[in-house]
């Protein structure tokens, strides 16, 4: 198990970026799977972007071509980079190992219009 914390999280206008970071209590090359999810008010959480240890990525529909999900298994760190952002990109985002069930404490990301 390890601890997660997030941090980079704002306020933003539409057409900005924001860089999310995930900084790991241990080491995470062992961790096949990592990833980020978001969550709106009133609204189900959903996985944003996935990496594995492998570097082989995955995105929601809604974000490819705008958000860019990397990890450097040296620093412990998981980063997303989010370019030309939305108002309905407006969430907590929580960084997770989704196979061990361990999630971060979220950060809030605002995106006015």
């Amino acid at each position: 198990q390890v601890q997660l914390v997030e941090s980079g999280g704002g306020l933003v206008q539409a057409g900005g970026s924001l860089r999310l970071s995930c900084e790991a209590s241990g080491n995470i090359r062992r961790l096949y799977f990592m990833a980020w999810y978001r969550q709106a008010p009133g609204k189900q959480r959903e996985l944003v972007a996935g990496i594995t240890s492998t570097d082989i990525t995955d995105y929601a529909d809604s974000v490819k071509g705008r958000f860019s999900i990397s990890r450097n298994n040296d620093k412990n760190t998981v980063d997303l980079q989010m370019n030309s952002l939305k108002p309905e990109d407006t969430a907590v985002y929580y960084c997770a190992v989704p196979s061990y069930n361990n999630w971060g404490q979220g950060t809030q990301v605002t995106v006015s219009s």
